[in-house]
């Protein structure tokens, strides 16, 4: 494996995109963001240097159908094109992982951790190996979209203001689902407050203890809930319920 190779390959893929696109820029800034957390995560694991270099690559790669779906739709709902698959096609149906490494030796590892960064549950892998990177890249993913959500303007990703967002409520089937301590099913959100609530639930999808470290070095519960003005009475209330739930879930599983 070669990382600074296959970055000066990814680097030339993104020249078939409009790099001024605020959702480009985006997830450009994520994936590298993604590669970073992957870092970490492999190293706090105390995993051999291939292993460390392997999460990077999987990082560098795990979103890269996403360009194609802004350059076509302009969006990132799931709807519009389900990005991890399209990700596996071009890279595995269509050859292009060789671009970024010569041998094929981790293709499989690769291949899984791509296809299965974004499903609702990870399930059914039996290969240990593979099973750890999908591990590594769904909770690289989920850490860097925390600083996504803190640094980029709110409208890029929610499609509306932070203020928009306050006043909207959160859906009893949501509220329920997060109550449950699970992640949020894509068809039971309903407003632009059922999204943000379906970002802060990821945090149940976490693996690792380190991540849990992590998350908690950097605020990211009580950071993320303070982003949006909660102007509606009951979803500010409801807001309370979830901080507490996430902060005192977090603590624990970072012990």
């Amino acid at each position: 494996m070669d990382l600074s190779h296959a970055v000066r390959k990814f680097e030339e893929y993104l020249d078939h995109y409009d790099r001024d696109d605020d959702k480009i820029r985006l997830k450009i800034t994520h994936t590298y963001g993604v590669v970073e957390y992957s870092r970490k995560i492999a190293l706090r694991l105390g995993l051999p240097e291939e292993d460390v270099e392997l999460a990077q690559i999987i990082g560098l790669l795990h979103d890269i159908g996403r360009f194609e779906q802004i350059k076509r739709f302009d969006s990132f709902e799931p709807a519009t094109m389900d990005h991890a698959e399209f990700g596996v096609r071009i890279l595995f149906e269509e050859g292009m992982i060789r671009q970024f490494l010569e041998k094929g030796d981790w293709d499989q590892i690769i291949e899984t951790a791509v296809a299965r960064h974004s499903d609702f549950r990870l399930e059914g892998i039996q290969d240990t190996r593979a099973l750890l990177h999908a591990k590594i890249i769904r909770d690289a993913d989920k850490l860097d979209n925390c600083r996504v959500k803190l640094a980029d303007p709110v409208e890029t990703f929610m499609g509306a203001t932070a203020e928009e967002v306050g006043h909207m409520a959160i859906s009893p089937a949501v509220m329920e689902q997060f109550r449950k301590r699970e992640s949020i099913l894509s068809s039971l959100r309903e407003t632009k407050m059922d999204y943000w609530v379906s970002y802060l639930a990821y945090f149940f999808d976490i693996n690792f203890k380190v991540s849990f470290e992590m998350i908690r070095e950097e605020q990211y519960v009580s950071r993320l809930v303070g982003r949006i003005p909660y102007a509606n009475p009951e979803t500010a209330e409801q807001m309370k319920e979830i901080s507490e739930v996430l902060e005192r879930y977090v603590r624990e599983e970072a012990l």
